[in-house]
């Protein structure tokens, strides 16, 4: 059964500007460090693509927080939730702390979708309830 379905659509160009302004405060303040890793390493190689990792982290967390029905208060945190990527690709949610326990402890598991073009990052979440007390 669903429990929630969220979306985002984040402006890449907004995201740009809170990073000149911010620097890199501003990706430690969204990003888990294995997410901020990744984030230095592409924004080394090629800065115009660490640019749209973080939008589109930042798109997918939003829409998971309005998919839970929490938006950004407790336990729903930037660092708490993580998007990583299964060896084929696919995007999951990784949740950590306080966040993953209230999650487990409620049966919840999220499916998470993430695109981007060179202006937008969008993100779709869905989650339902299982039962299970596993991601």
């Amino acid at each position: 059964m669903i429990y929630g379905i969220g979306t985002d659509i984040c402006d890449v160009r907004r995201i740009q500007a809170s990073l000149d302004l911010h620097g890199e405060r501003f990706a430690q303040r969204i990003l888990s460090e294995a997410e901020l890793a990744t984030w230095r390493e592409r924004s080394q190689r090629w800065p115009e693509r660490g640019v749209r990792y973080l939008a589109t982290r930042f798109s997918a967390k939003e829409a998971f927080s309005k998919a839970i029905g929490l938006g950004m208060r407790m336990p729903m945190t930037w660092r708490l939730c993580e998007v990583g990527k299964l060896p084929s690709g696919q995007p999951h949610i990784v949740l950590h702390g306080e966040l993953k326990t209230w999650f487990l402890a409620k049966g919840l598991s999220a499916h998470i979708s993430v695109t981007d073009e060179t202006d937008y990052a969008a993100s779709f979440c869905v989650v339902e309830i299982t039962g299970e007390n596993g991601l």
